[in-house]
């Protein structure tokens, strides 16, 4: 295991400054009312401590992303005869994405099953995942909000799973432990010193924020419960009564990967874009011939929660596509709580 290290928080601007001039850096930064990531520069004030209104999904998986442009023209030998060249953009910048909570780079491990595999590997989403460091700020008592589930879901506040630096804030500044290879080339940098003397405190830290949040139940029958409730629509109804279908939910997900594709034409040439799309919208699953196959917002809300709570699991080994993040439930105009859901298909299983 790396040796800890350790930053005193008024160097924090020398180690990003440093990591900037090499690397796109990413920062949680106060923006339209909420906390966004952004680019650092010098000046810029960013907002750590506490979580952002938006996960960093858009940092690997863009919310809308050019996968190629294409140009049409006339073969020169044979005029009657079209030519069309694509022009791909699989480029990726290299980034640092400082700052986020842990459970916004563990999302990514959920991603990475579907868009790494080895039967449909995506390049776009690999060759950014490669080129991105995720540099997350554990949990303290103080940023533990009670829309907070992590460890519902198999995690904690202090997770570094999907992590490659994992900070503690303690006394003055933060803890630095290096989780893999690409995370202990950004630690070798004069603005961190050894951090041995503060272990002690950061463990402290990360015991105090796991126990802030209490015991979680037992959701581990979620899986069939929510399958034994899928023909049961008066259930589903019931849940997604209060539901708008507005998206929100699936937007600020860290898991949540569903797109569509538009080409977007200028003449003879244009582009293909991919953009994020949302299952909780009518027209996600809108066939040309006018059937949906999900008509209701019943119907939505039933697949959102079931893919991440049963048919993920059952295709993933057990692995939960949920982070227990929150967002979800804390930026939902109407105060849907999926947790609530979960925990009401597994009381009708029961009986």
């Amino acid at each position: 295991m790396a040796a800890v290290k350790y930053i005193a928080s008024e160097k924090l601007p020398d180690w990003l400054k440093s990591l900037a001039e090499k690397s796109r850096v990413l920062v949680p930064v106060a923006e339209g009312g909420g906390v966004v990531f952004r680019p650092y520069a010098p000046g810029c004030q960013p907002v750590f401590g506490s979580d952002a209104t938006a996960p960093p999904k858009g940092s690997v998986f863009p919310a809308c992303q050019e996968l190629f442009r294409y140009e049409r023209g006339k073969d020169a030998e044979d005029p009657g005869k079209g030519t069309l060249k694509l022009l791909p953009s699989t480029e990726a910048e290299p980034t640092v994405v400082f700052g986020a909570k842990p459970c916004g780079a563990r999302g990514f491990l959920i991603f990475d099953r579907v868009y790494m595999g080895e039967k449909f590997p995506d390049p776009y989403y690999i060759n950014a995942r490669q080129a991105t460091a995720f540099v997350t700020m554990a949990c303290s008592t103080a940023n533990v909000e009670n829309t907070c589930f992590c460890h519902w879901v198999g995690s904690g506040p202090a997770d570094g799973a999907g992590s490659d630096v994992l900070l503690t804030p303690v006394a003055g500044g933060y803890t630095a432990e290096a989780l893999t290879d690409k995370g202990a080339a950004l630690l070798d940098n004069p603005a961190l010193s050894d951090g041995a003397a503060k272990a002690g405190e950061a463990d402290s830290v990360k015991a105090a924020a796991r126990e802030a949040l209490g015991e979680a139940p037992d959701i581990a029958t979620s899986p069939a419960a929510l399958l034994a409730a899928f023909d049961d629509m008066d259930f589903w109804r019931d849940q997604s009564d209060k539901c708008v279908s507005c998206g929100a939910c699936t937007y600020l997900c860290p898991t949540c990967y569903c797109f569509t594709i538009t080409d977007e034409p200028t003449g003879q040439s244009g582009r293909r874009m991919r953009s994020w799309d949302a299952c909780m919208h009518f027209q996600f699953t809108l066939e040309a011939s006018g059937h949906n196959p999900r008509p209701t917002k019943a119907h939505r809300l039933k697949n959102r929660v079931g893919h991440k709570f049963s048919y993920y699991p059952t295709l993933h080994e057990g692995i939960v596509a949920c982070c227990g993040c929150g967002r979800c439930i804390k930026s939902c105009p109407v105060s849907v709580d999926i947790r609530e859901i979960v925990q009401n298909a597994v009381a009708r299983a029961k009986g």
